[in-house]
């Protein structure tokens, strides 16, 4: 099954990620928690990524590593189907996709946005 798509459609730092939505209403499909789906093809690796929100990830097909952590301080996870791996609040990540990987994930995105407190930094800053 693999995927072809055109190299200007995948985000840097999270390939193609979806947002799971409430039909009815257009909203978040939890009133305070954010899930999420997301595609890296065989042999992507995102750029560096931080965010306010804590999330949790849940590969769902293929397999990779996590980076998490900079320089010396950084400690890389690998993951399989069925792992849970923990991002907190803030830490730099990246994600590296060894096979064609879709991860499920969930945050405190959502209750962080209707606070005004989320935020997100793109790269290293």
């Amino acid at each position: 099954r693999g995927v072809r798509r055109a190299a200007q459609e995948w985000d840097p730092f999270a390939g193609l990620k979806l947002t799971y939505i409430d039909p009815t209403t257009g909203g978040s499909a939890m009133p305070t928690i954010s899930t999420f789906l997301q595609l890296l093809p065989k042999g992507f690796e995102t750029k560096t990524y931080r965010t306010t929100e804590n999330t949790i990830f849940s590969p769902v097909e293929g397999g990779g590593r996590l980076i998490v952590g900079e320089g010396d301080k950084s400690r890389t996870f690998a993951f399989k189907p069925r792992d849970v791996l923990a991002v907190p609040c803030w830490v730099p990540h990246r994600i590296v996709a060894d096979e064609e990987t879709v991860l499920f994930s969930f945050s405190d995105r959502i209750a962080q946005e209707k606070l005004g407190l989320w935020r997100e930094m793109r790269g290293n800053a």
